[in-house]
């Protein structure tokens, strides 16, 4: 298929920055690009035309405002949310404000990262749809995934259902408990040996286990990548940061794995996705980023452009642009002055129940019915059944004792412990081992 001349443009200025990265796309990631079309001429217009004369953009206007209903608007405050924040599109990149704040917020929460230098994130539409927009990128079909076995389950759609890559898992944790790097790293290597590219997967807090890693295990992942990149491999890190910020002990990593993987080799590209969804506690805005980092040649925010060029291109093939609104609200709430302590606030709750949940799990009455995963961090955290089926136990809860959890393996469950209020959470795992009782004794079989 002939590529547009935008899009070699494009290509050329990334091959100058970085080469290796030509290698990494998909046949879709090499012929994406931004369109000088109608947006770009309206991005000019609104520079140099009169807007009384601005006759570009698709939305309607009245009075030179934008044209809205009452009743819309009378769900919000007009004094700090204006129609034009929250009516009219927002760029395929993102709302500029938003891009730039989030960038620096990396900086803020990622010290290490100070000397390196990333892209602009680019807004998508929560971190689901930032993972469908990699994998267009970068994925053709049979290129291999690496995940751990305790992988979150949409992956599986987005990237092998729809984008037929090929998912390789390894164990994630060893018998003692913690996160398994021999495995990791033998994984790893055997694609390496049979792939020109590997992408992996870093999800920390992990979906479903709600595990983060230590310093050590960090180091050792960072180590075992940019090894096999430096020998020649191309390597995709994509760290999947939904969970960000969400630690309960002292154990875990304070910063994201990506990081530590910024600037290291240039076969090695990172790529972050995160968002306001969990971090924010703000699911259905559906606002997540985008960005990257690797070593750059040469004109280092060219590269970046281009490449940010590419994501927003695909972002307008698919839907367009994510909500304005809710960027707006984003934006507006991480600049109060109230926000981090607000968020604090809420994560202290979180951390409460995660305690709460380890002194209840530790009565040795439940021995017999399960063990428990590592976990420290997140959202959730899993029991291993040892006498009975998960998917049957998950019924049978959900019947007798009117107790939902969602059943991700045959011995495994997964609870959302952000969804329930810490005085609830006695009754709930006496009522989970109840219902094992139940089983082992006949009863829902």
């Amino acid at each position: 298929m002939k590529i547009s001349p935008i899009a070699q443009e494009l290509n050329a200025i990334i091959k100058r920055g970085n080469p290796y990265l030509m290698e990494m796309f998909s046949k879709i990631g090499r012929r994406l690009f931004f369109p000088k079309g109608i947006l770009s001429q309206s991005a000019e217009a609104r520079q140099m035309a009169y807007d009384k004369f601005n006759g570009t953009i698709g939305i309607a206007t009245e009075n030179l405002s934008t044209m809205c209903l009452p009743t819309v608007m009378s769900f919000m405050n007009e004094e700090k949310l204006r129609p034009s924040d929250a009516l009219t599109y927002a760029s395929s990149f993102g709302v500029p404000g938003l891009r730039s704040h989030w960038r620096e917020t990396l900086y803020e929460k990622n010290r290490s990262l100070k000397d390196n230098v990333l892209s602009l994130p680019v807004v998508t539409n929560g971190i689901t749809h930032g993972i469908s927009v990699f994998a267009d990128m970068f994925l053709d079909p049979d290129d291999v995934v690496i995940f751990p076995d305790k992988m979150w389950g949409n992956n599986n759609l987005v990237m092998s259902v729809r984008g037929d890559a090929q998912i390789i898992n390894y164990p994630m944790f060893t018998q003692s408990g913690g996160f398994n790097t021999d495995a990791f790293e033998s994984t790893v290597r055997e694609q390496a040996d049979n792939n020109y590219k590997v992408v992996v997967f870093l999800n920390f807090p992990n979906n479903p286990t709600g595990y983060t890693i230590n310093e050590a295990e960090a180091d050792r992942i960072t180590e075992i990548l940019v090894k096999v990149a430096a020998e020649g491999t191309n390597v995709i890190a994509v760290t999947d940061d939904a969970y960000f910020g969400l630690n309960y002990e002292e154990g875990p990593i304070k910063e994201s794995i990506f990081a530590r993987l910024c600037g290291r080799e240039p076969r090695l590209l990172a790529v972050k996705l995160d968002g306001a969804t969990k971090e924010m506690f703000v699911w259905g805005l559906r606002v997540g980023f985008i960005t990257f980092g690797t070593v750059v040649n040469g004109n280092v925010p060219a590269f970046y452009e281009a490449l940010e060029r590419k994501t927003a291109g695909n972002i307008r093939g698919t839907v367009s642009n994510a909500s304005h609104l809710s960027q707006s609200i984003v934006l507006k709430t991480l600049l109060s002055p109230d926000y981090a302590k607000e968020r604090e606030e809420k994560v202290a709750i979180l951390k409460r129940r995660a305690n709460r949940i380890k002194e209840i799990l530790a009565d040795p009455k439940y021995a017999d019915a399960w063990n428990m995963y590592p976990f420290n961090s997140g959202y959730f955290m899993c029991l291993k059944l040892l006498t009975v089926d998960a998917e049957k136990l998950r019924v049978h809860l959900l019947e007798k004792y009117k107790v939902g959890l969602i059943a991700t393996g045959q011995a495994d469950i997964r609870i959302a412990f952000s969804s329930v209020d810490e005085k609830n959470l006695d009754d709930f795992f006496e009522f989970i081992y109840k219902g094992i009782k139940d089983l082992e004794g006949g009863a829902g079989a």
